[in-house]
């Protein structure tokens, strides 16, 4: 990627504003403390774009080109990535909240420290991505990859992990209380490490050849009203 750009900051930008703004580019934007608030960025090439401190609360990345940008502090609250091409994008510590990202593509995506409760990741292409230290709380993931992977804090409590992969994967930390967990795959996963609270016993043959604690072990019998000693 272009590691030259040219800094835009302090605006507010509709769809009219981005147009004129990106003809005749020679270098990747970055945009600082930019307002996008309920803007329409639909089908627009933004490929390399920086974003930092940025609000996009409520605005539309309709089938936009997103490729190799970087997110940095952003607020997108119920912002629609849905067709999106994001491969290789980068957030960073951004409010993702309620987001929409419907068939968006997501090869070797990375999110590290955002919030992502409430969001939509349906039947996206997602080879790669990665999440790490982010708040999926009551998120829409079924069918996604993680094997193999190195889960580090992640919080999937409440989150739609239907048909998700999760073998030979190790959490270190994270949630996975009260997941609806449906044809999810955990076998050679570690899951010494996560809350496994609201796992019942009815669930436990989807976790055969997984790893837990004795503590893990022990509030799963308890469930039985047997006690563990």
């Amino acid at each position: 990627m272009n590691t030259t750009t040219n800094l835009i900051s302090d605006q507010t930008w509709s769809r009219t504003d981005m147009l004129a703004g990106l003809q005749g580019r020679d270098a990747p934007l970055h945009f600082e403390r930019c307002d996008f608030d309920g803007a329409d960025l639909s089908r627009l090439d933004l490929r390399g774009a920086q974003f930092t401190l940025c609000n996009f609360a409520e605005a539309s990345f309709d089938r936009a080109l997103l490729s190799e940008t970087r997110w940095v502090g952003c607020r997108a609250r119920q912002t629609d990535f849905g067709l999106a091409d994001l491969t290789n994008a980068r957030f960073q510590d951004c409010d993702l909240n309620n987001t929409q990202w419907t068939r968006a593509k997501l090869a070797s995506a990375l999110f590290t420290g955002v919030k992502l409760t409430g969001a939509h990741f349906a039947e996206v292409s997602a080879l790669g991505i990665v999440f790490k230290d982010s708040l999926l709380v009551d998120a829409h993931l079924r069918g996604l990859s993680f094997r193999k992977q190195t889960l580090a804090q992640l919080d999937f409590s409440e989150a739609d992990l239907s048909g998700c992969d999760f073998r030979e994967a190790v959490f270190e930390g994270g949630s996975l209380r009260n997941a609806h967990l449906k044809l999810a795959r955990f076998e050679g996963a570690d899951l010494r490490d996560a809350d496994l609270g609201g796992l019942r016993l009815a669930n436990a043959a989807q976790f055969k050849g997984a790893t837990i604690s004795h503590r893990q072990a022990a509030s799963l019998v308890e469930e039985l009203g047997l006690r563990v000693v």
